[in-house]
């Protein structure tokens, strides 16, 4: 494969083919896990490690799994590796796989996930099959540290759990906006980032 579609592998996952600004993909966990910063990059880099390592794994395979069985193959594929972060998760960041609760465990569902073994793992070499499962889980984790970055600023006047906005402006009569806590605001704020990119970026601007 040429250096240009290593490239391109990489790239388009972060920009022209997001997983959720474009396809649209695992808007759930989005609105889920972005109160907090740190929550969502744990689930960022949660979802990246299963992605790519599924990927990996299944593009290893691919010549040997019956057409017939590959969706269970790979929700057994999925679910081993979601187990085996859950464990790791539980026993460094006990307090952190708490807050993210089962969503963690949905990872085995996560159309992104799914969506690339079918797309991309099949179908490719094991290297290329890597990168796309990188890419696409960090696409995937761009977005959610953003909104979660915003939510938890103007939210709770915190990056991390430590507060960043100067008592001085409270004393001014600033005050958190609440409702930026409230999941409806993750979807608003990812619908902002959705216009942003397309009025940027020509390629995904209707005609």
């Amino acid at each position: 494969m040429a250096q240009t579609n290593y490239s391109d592998i990489f790239k388009n996952p972060l920009s022209l083919n997001n997983p959720i600004t474009v396809q649209v993909l695992g808007i759930c966990s989005a609105l889920a896990v972005t109160v907090e910063l740190q929550p969502a990059i744990v689930m960022a880099i949660s979802v990246t490690v299963v992605t790519a390592f599924s990927n990996l794994i299944i593009s290893l395979m691919r010549n040997t799994i019956p057409s017939r069985i590959r969706i269970i193959v790979q929700l057994v594929v999925v679910a081993s590796l979601v187990i085996l972060v859950d464990q790791i998760l539980k026993a460094f960041m006990y307090n952190l796989d708490k807050a993210l609760s089962v969503y963690i465990g949905l990872i085995i569902t996560n159309c992104i996930v799914m969506g690339r073994l079918e797309a991309f793992a099949l179908g490719n070499k094991p290297v290329p099959a890597l990168l796309d499962g990188i890419a696409n889980g960090a696409g995937y984790g761009i977005i959610l540290v953003i909104v979660a970055f915003v939510r938890e600023l103007l939210g709770s006047g915190s990056l991390f759990g430590f507060k960043v906005i100067p008592q001085a402006l409270y004393d001014l009569g600033y005050s958190n906006c609440g409702i930026m806590l409230n999941p409806p605001m993750a979807l608003i704020l990812i619908g902002i980032v959705i216009w942003i990119q397309r009025s940027k970026m020509k390629e995904l601007q209707e005609k």
